[in-house]
């Protein structure tokens, strides 16, 4: 469905969120989602590590401007596939930056639809590379894994698709604004999708006591893959999108 969403231009850009923190809004994709191809815009996110290191959690397209831009805030070290969904254009960068290492959840390249090698599996605590940095957290479900990582300095919490903030007035076909609001994925009140609730229902204890552990880390903003991100009240939007776990 091309040209269904109005994207968040410029595209393929750094855009400064924080001190030593970037997002670039990537290209418009196609998922399979209850049985329908949507179209959802695309967004990573990028660290410099105090070793001046660069961690990209959920790496976009590299297009050569961007690859020009990024070379220019320090060297590529992490690719981070914060899920078994979020992993798709990693081995591009992987090809552009050899030497970085690639961090993805335990069953990513099983699950993954293009030939992936990870260098390391992501897990519930930082490893030694970012962990002066960097807090994390493995929420783990039924359907999917997903890391998670809070960035202490700016106090930038970085989501995938535990929260999706899809905005009415940015989906031009009527049917997909519905279907948006259905799942319970649109902004204002952006959540994660029911079906995605519901692939939960034998893990609720322990995604409790991870959204209780992000939330205790106080974020100020909060970035998602898709849609509107949460530049400020970050722990009160986490209380607000997850008020399905903590009741």
């Amino acid at each position: 469905m091309p040209g269904q969403l109005i994207l968040y231009t410029p595209l393929n850009t750094l855009k400064p969120v924080a001190p030593d923190v970037w997002i670039v809004d990537g290209p418009q994709i196609e998922f399979g989602y209850m049985g329908v191809h949507l179209p959802f815009p695309t967004r990573m996110t990028i660290i410099r590590l105090s070793d001046g290191g660069l961690f990209i959690h959920s790496p976009t397209e590299l297009v050569s401007s961007l690859r020009r831009e990024i070379d220019a805030l320090g060297p590529v070290r992490h690719l981070i596939a914060p899920n078994t969904i979020h992993y798709w254009w990693v081995p591009d960068w992987k090809a552009a930056y050899p030497t970085a290492k690639v961090h993805g959840v335990a069953n990513l390249a099983k699950k993954a639809k293009r030939p992936i090698a990870l260098d390391a599996v992501l897990g519930n605590m930082p490893p030694f590379e970012w962990a002066a940095d960097i807090d994390q957290v493995l929420i783990e479900g039924a359907v999917m894994d997903e890391a998670d990582f809070f960035h202490r300095a700016s106090r930038t919490l970085i989501l995938t698709d535990l929260i999706e903030n899809f905005e009415p007035d940015r989906i031009r076909n009527r049917f997909l604004r519905w279907l948006v609001r259905a799942a319970g994925a649109a902004d204002p009140d952006g959540s994660a999708p029911y079906d995605m609730r519901a692939s939960f229902i034998f893990h609720r204890k322990a995604l409790l006591a991870s959204v209780e552990r992000m939330i205790g880390w106080n974020p100020e903003r909060v970035i998602l893959a898709h849609g509107r991100w949460y530049a400020r009240d970050g722990a009160a939007e986490l209380r607000r999108a997850f008020r399905w776990v903590l009741k």
